[in-house]
């Protein structure tokens, strides 16, 4: 059994762009990842990148359902003439039998998205922490797997707590989309510790406590941020790499923190180089 994958030059090419499209920091972080499991990487980042973006490409939520089930048939092998059609379900499908990976936190990523499909607020930290958990933490620790097996069983707890810190700043980033929508993911706790509710928020009639909302977030990913930094001293260096994207959350943290309200109506996201030198730092020094 290979450990290599057999993606041709022009396949790559066009996969990669579509992960630069959908997801610019994951494509930014992956180019500066070992050479001989990006394309495996590369897998994964579509997959999550598909998962997530299935809000945004249906107007009902049953829609959105039906596409996650065909992901869990697909993950399960139940579909593989569909996946053999489809360019990131064939490449997933060639990474699972060929690694034997694991397809059970895969599954659980899809089960996980249904949450974005409705308006439902996030009631606390604690559901939180379990939503992002089976998203970008489990995505950090499938990335780890696939550098390094062995080391990957260290890099748990880094993956808990980076993955919770990079959904913090993905949804701080988003804020405007978001509120856009009618969606809430500052969990409900910190929004009613100060002094509001999911319509109230949603209101944006009391913009200094909306910003104490988010300044409270932030403050709640940095906190998982610096726990991760603390798990990460002690793991293998061949899967530093995977925690790459998790590089950008500090800075998302800062900026929301000193913007407060703002970023309901604006981004704070960064311009593209400056993600891109924060990046390519983080790899120099082998920390997030």
């Amino acid at each position: 059994m290979t450990a290599v994958s057999a993606l041709s030059a022009d396949s790559r090419s066009q996969l990669l762009g579509a992960l630069r499209e959908a997801d610019i920091d994951r494509y930014l972080a992956l180019l500066l990842m070992p050479e001989d499991v990006r394309d495996d990487l590369l897998a994964l980042f579509l997959f999550n990148a598909e998962i997530a973006a299935i809000r945004d490409r249906v107007r009902e939520p049953l829609p959105g359902e039906v596409r996650l089930q065909w992901w869990r048939d697909v993950l399960s092998g139940e579909r593989d003439g569909e996946a053999r059609a489809h360019p990131v379900a064939s490449l997933l499908r060639e990474l699972i039998d060929r690694r034997a990976m694991p397809v059970a936190p895969l599954i659980a990523m899809c089960d996980a998205r249904i949450f974005d499909l409705y308006d439902d607020p996030m009631p606390d930290r604690t559901s939180y922490e379990g939503y992002a958990g089976e998203t970008a933490s489990s995505l950090l620790q499938m990335s780890a797997l696939v550098m390094d097996p062995a080391a990957s069983a260290e890099t748990s707890t880094a993956s808990g707590h980076a993955g919770i810190a990079q959904a913090v700043a993905g949804h701080l980033m988003l804020l405007p989309i978001s509120q856009a929508r009618g969606q809430v993911f500052i969990p409900g706790d910190l929004l009613s510790a100060t002094g509001l509710d999911r319509d109230s928020f949603l209101s944006g009639n009391t913009p200094e406590r909306a910003a104490n909302a988010v300044r409270a977030f932030a403050g709640f990913g940095r906190e998982h941020l610096n726990k991760a930094r603390t798990a990460l001293r002690d793991i293998p260096d061949s899967v530093m790499p995977a925690f790459l994207p998790a590089a950008l959350a500090s800075a998302v943290f800062s900026r929301a923190e000193s913007k407060g309200a703002d970023c309901l109506v604006r981004s704070v996201r960064m311009p593209q180089w400056r993600r891109q030198v924060q990046l390519w730092r983080a790899a120099r020094r082998g920390k997030i």
